[in-house]
C-alpha cells in the first residue's frame, strides 16, 4: 500500500471588498487620498500585504491576491483559508455573516493636517484585517460566488 507524501489540499473562502474609501474620514479622523497606497503596493505587491484577524499579527488567516486603487477606493481580493483554528473561524464567520469588515494597518509616510483631520497622503501597508468594526465604517467585504 502507497502512503501519500501530499499534504492535504486546503480549502478557502474568496473574499472581495474595500479596505479603504477616499476622502472618507474614519472614527479616528484619518483621511485616505487617492494613491496614497500607489508606491507601497509598487514595491510589495498584493502577497506583502498580509491579511490578519483583527489586527493579531499571529493570526494570518489567508492571502491578499489583488489590490487595486480604483476611483472607490483600494479594492482588496483574496482567500481565507483554512490551514490554522484561526482561518477556519474566520471562514465560518464570514460565512455566517458575523465578519464583514476590513481595516488597514500601515505606516504614515506623508501626511497633513486639515483641522481635527489627519489626511494620509502617501502610506506604507502592511496588512488588512478581517474585523468585527472596521474603523473606517464602509470598509466592508463580501464572499465571492463561484
Amino acid at each position: 500500500m502507497a502512503v501519500s507524501t501530499l499534504a492535504p489540499r486546503s480549502s478557502s473562502l474568496e473574499i472581495a471588498g474595500y479596505a479603504s474609501l477616499w476622502g472618507v474620514a474614519d472614527l479616528n479622523g484619518d483621511v485616505v487620498t487617492k494613491g496614497a497606497f500607489a508606491a507601497s503596493l509598487a514595491k510589495t505587491g498584493p502577497r506583502g500585504v498580509r491579511m490578519l484577524h483583527q489586527h493579531e499579527g499571529r493570526a494570518i488567516v489567508g492571502v491578499w491576491d489583488r489590490m487595486v486603487e480604483d476611483e472607490r477606493g483600494l479594492f482588496v481580493a483574496g482567500r481565507i483559508m483554512d490551514w490554522s483554528a484561526e482561518g477556519r473561524f474566520a471562514q465560518a464567520l464570514s460565512r455566517a455573516g458575523a465578519l464583514d469588515g476590513l481595516s488597514i494597518g500601515f505606516r504614515s509616510s506623508r501626511a497633513r493636517r486639515e483641522g481635527r483631520l489627519r489626511v494620509l497622503v502617501e502610506v506604507e501597508l502592511w496588512e488588512v484585517s478581517l474585523v468585527t468594526f472596521p474603523m473606517l465604517p464602509g470598509a466592508r467585504f463580501r464572499s465571492v460566488d463561484r
